[in-house]
Formats: structure tokens, C-alpha cells, sequence
């Protein structure tokens, strides 16, 4: 019998096992990502003090595209570098929430190069 997979369960064990190799300091913050159907979160957290930095989605008023697609991506992208370097935030790590890096993962990572993050 074919068992069918769960493909939330599978991601989140993904995400557990790169979350044991990244970590976020308060030097060099992590870059979580989290992706629904309908929407984008982006956040910069330390770790350290278990504290948001920084957000940014696909909800807030700067973005003009409402869905999880690539053109939100890089509009999400774009404002969270912008509201990275604000507060003086240049290099992040990248947590990509256990999602494949392709296609929406991968546009709100390289906008978020373009805005001015380094990792």
C-alpha cells in the first residue's frame, strides 16, 4: 500500500534540521522566510535575545502585488532590505524555512541581495 506524504510534516522536518545549523546573533541576524498559499512573511530575528528585528510581508501597505507569487517576492524582498539597512542591519543569515530554493524562495532572496543584505 502507498502511503501518501505529508508534505507539511516533511517541510518541517527540513526546517528543524537547518535550524540546528543556523542561528541568528545579534552581529549577523537569520532571515526567516515563511510562505502560505495566499501570502509571504519575511522576518530578521537574533536568536540570542529571541527578538524581531525587522518584518515584512506581502499584508504591509509598500507592497502592491497581495499574493505569494515572484513579483511579491521581490517587492517583500526589496522591503526588507530596506528596513534592514534602517536599522543598520548589512549581513544576515538565511533561513529558507525549509522550503526548496526555487522560484518564490529564491526571487525574495536574490531581491533582498539587490536591496543591500549580504549572506
Amino acid at each position: 500500500m502507498i502511503k501518501k506524504i505529508d508534505r507539511k510534516a516533511e517541510r518541517i522536518r527540513r526546517h528543524e534540521r537547518v535550524c540546528n545549523k543556523v542561528f541568528g546573533t545579534e552581529s549577523r541576524p537569520r532571515l526567516c522566510v515563511f510562505r502560505s498559499n495566499n501570502n509571504l512573511y519575511v522576518q530578521v530575528i537574533d536568536d540570542v535575545k529571541a527578538n524581531t528585528l525587522v518584518q515584512a510581508s506581502t499584508l504591509d501597505k509598500e507592497v502592491k502585488t497581495k499574493h505569494s507569487n515572484k513579483e511579491a517576492a521581490k517587492e517583500v524582498g526589496n522591503l526588507i532590505a530596506k528596513r534592514a539597512l534602517e536599522k543598520n542591519i548589512k549581513e544576515v543569515v538565511f533561513d529558507r524555512g525549509g522550503y526548496i530554493y526555487h522560484g518564490v524562495v529564491k526571487e525574495l532572496a536574490e531581491a533582498a541581495r539587490e536591496g543591500g543584505l549580504q549572506f
